[in-house]
């Protein structure tokens, strides 16, 4: 089987300091830029139901907006709790000026 990318939305929409919001299948992913890098995250918090992209970026951090959980966004781990587990990571490309997720 070939890999598979699906658009998730256009390099100019996405800055340090505003992730986006994107939904695979069903599922909530965050996608984020740091350093000039792009990384794509699940995106609701663990602890409870939040979505991480609402919360506060600082740097390479994202802070839950419910309860001040802290997640490291290149890689996904929980800096602070109550986030209870880090993040599933996703493959995350740009293609030109498209972002494009890797479905599994």
């Amino acid at each position: 089987m070939t890999d598979q990318w699906r658009c998730a939305g256009h390099a100019g929409d996405l800055s340090e300091d505003a992730p986006l919001e994107f939904k695979l299948d069903g599922t909530e992913i965050g996608i984020y830029k740091v350093g000039g890098e792009l990384y794509a995250l699940e995106n609701v918090c663990p602890h409870a139901y939040a979505l991480l992209t609402q919360g506060f970026v600082d740097g390479d951090t994202v802070e839950c907006p419910l309860h001040e959980a802290v997640f490291h966004i290149p890689t996904g781990k929980c800096l602070k709790e109550p986030g209870g587990r880090d993040l599933k990571m996703y493959s995350v490309r740009l293609a030109g000026e498209e972002i494009q997720i890797k479905v599994a």
